[in-house]
């Protein structure tokens, strides 16, 4: 089994990230692959491509702000290939107020227009979402081969939207479902790590 850790980033990392980074612990043959650039679609579609070229059989998305668990892939990869999943994602939260799960219920893109709702609630278990961050990503690579044959690009972004959403967008016509294990929590680095205990005092404010 091979997995790449695929980070898109700036020139400079948060040390927390570095730190999480350096403590984690590895499944499988892993490889990393860090790619900079300002624009972040550009970056995941070259990630995407390292993945392709190497054979990788998984590619676990880490955006260079977060803060997760030594134990993160591996959990995420005993839930990924215990459910059968195609794309799994972590939970974490939004780093400026009001906090909210970088989470989407539903996304509907008609040519340009894209219209999203959010969750109000996070379930206690295993749940399937419209759209998700990419910021702790577990997905299997033959996701690829489907959405750049169906679409070519894979991460543009569609009409002020991320490239990531847009990505969840074009996998879910491609037939793929998108879950979410709420077990695993990361921290979001900003002014303070929003992580799971940060949102729900925010919340009893």
């Amino acid at each position: 089994m091979k997995v790449l850790i695929a980070v898109p980033c700036m020139d400079q990392v948060p040390v927390m990230f570095c730190q999480s980074l350096a403590l984690l612990q590895k499944t499988g043959e892993c490889t990393l692959a860090m790619q900079s650039g300002s624009l972040i679609y550009l970056s995941r579609n070259d990630l995407a491509t390292k993945a392709i070229e190497i054979d990788a059989d998984y590619v676990f998305w880490l955006d260079s702000d977060m803060v997760f668990k030594p134990d993160t892939l591996i959990r995420m990869m005993e839930t990924l290939q215990k459910n059968d999943l195609d794309i799994l994602t972590g939970l974490y939260f939004r780093r400026v107020p009001p906090y909210t799960p970088v989470l989407y219920d539903r996304i509907d893109i008609d040519g340009t227009v894209c219209k999203w709702s959010e969750f109000k609630d996070i379930p206690d278990g295993l749940f399937e979402v419209g759209a998700c961050g990419f910021g702790c990503v577990l997905m299997k690579t033959d996701v690829f081969y489907d959405v750049q044959s169906k679409f070519g690009n894979m991460f543009a972004p569609i009409e002020n939207n991320g490239e990531d959403v847009a990505f969840c967008w074009r996998a879910r016509q491609c037939g793929y479902k998108i879950m979410c294990d709420p077990s695993i929590l990361c921290g979001h680095v900003g002014y303070s790590v929003v992580d799971g205990q940060f949102f729900k005092a925010f919340r009893e404010k």
